[in-house]
């Protein structure tokens, strides 16, 4: 009976399916309910980064330019036939398990040296940038974004993440290469930075993001606040008239914000008339 429906109700009704394991036994039926059922499948793949198989499909996707970046490494991708679908188009949202899934591909074959990471990630995200035609979430996890180009595409949302082990000039770097290309862009609505020190960046940042108009959520977590960083923030939530949400977490913050900053933040807040979900 399901040749009789109309093409458009297949998805309606493989999207109610609860299990990807469900949903792909629909792929396997006939070639009508392959094409509706692939993009669902991979829509938001989550922990499914981490396999090491999605790793090796992403690579064969890369176009030539992306796999200039591994030549001075020696990184062979692998000799496989062409995937049968552009995968990457259907994706929704990058997380952070993509890069344990490349952490884990390349631990089995190279080792986990620094390089080696910086390579993949940034070839594996100007991949998805190029190819993603639904994308709206990334997530950027110790990549210098100077040749990260937002440009022309849908991305909403960002997630640029440092660990304690990067040198503050490579996160300076990292944003500095990040607000070139945010200019260039008014598709941004949502910024989450997660860093235990910004230092230089944390102004240029601050200026920027108070110049994109589209944006409504801003996040800070883990920062320690430098000197005069509680005073850019409150000069930023006082001019920002497009913020609806606003938090600041984690335990470095946590530990900054005391009676004196918290004063010249609370103020900033009472002339903020467009904030409307704040964390702490």
């Amino acid at each position: 009976m399901i040749t009789l429906l109309p093409l458009e109700s297949y998805h309606k009704v493989i999207n109610h399916f609860c299990d990807d394991k469900s949903i792909f036994s629909c792929a396997l039926v006939n070639r009508h309910l392959c094409r509706f059922t692939i993009p669902i499948l991979w829509n938001k793949p989550g922990q499914h980064f981490k396999d090491e198989r999605l790793i090796e499909i992403f690579l064969l996707m890369l176009n030539d330019e992306e796999r200039t970046l591994l030549d001075p490494f020696k990184i062979t991708i692998p000799n496989k036939p062409a995937p049968l679908f552009a995968y990457t188009a259907f994706i929704n949202s990058v997380t952070g398990d993509l890069y344990v899934g490349v952490r884990s591909w390349l631990n089995e074959r190279y080792g986990l040296k620094y390089e080696l990471q910086d390579a993949i990630k940034h070839s594996l995200i100007r991949m998805f940038l190029r190819t993603g035609k639904n994308l709206k979430h990334l997530y950027l996890e110790g990549i210098n974004c100077d040749q990260i180009m937002f440009k022309n595409t849908t991305v909403t949302s960002v997630d640029l993440s440092f660990s304690g082990e990067i040198s503050h000039k490579f996160k300076y770097r990292a944003i500095d290469g990040f607000v070139t290309n945010l200019d260039k862009t008014s598709t941004l609505t949502s910024f989450n930075i997660i860093s235990d020190h910004l230092e230089e960046g944390f102004k240029k940042l601050l200026k920027v993001l108070y110049e994109n108009t589209s944006l409504n959520s801003f996040g800070i977590y883990n920062n320690r606040l430098g000197n005069n960083d509680d005073k850019m923030l409150a000069k930023f939530l006082c001019r920002n008239t497009t913020l609806t949400s606003l938090d600041l977490c984690g335990r470095s913050l946590s530990k900054d914000i005391g009676p004196k900053v918290g004063k010249k933040l609370a103020k900033a807040l009472c002339k903020n008339k467009t904030l409307k979900d704040l964390k702490i």
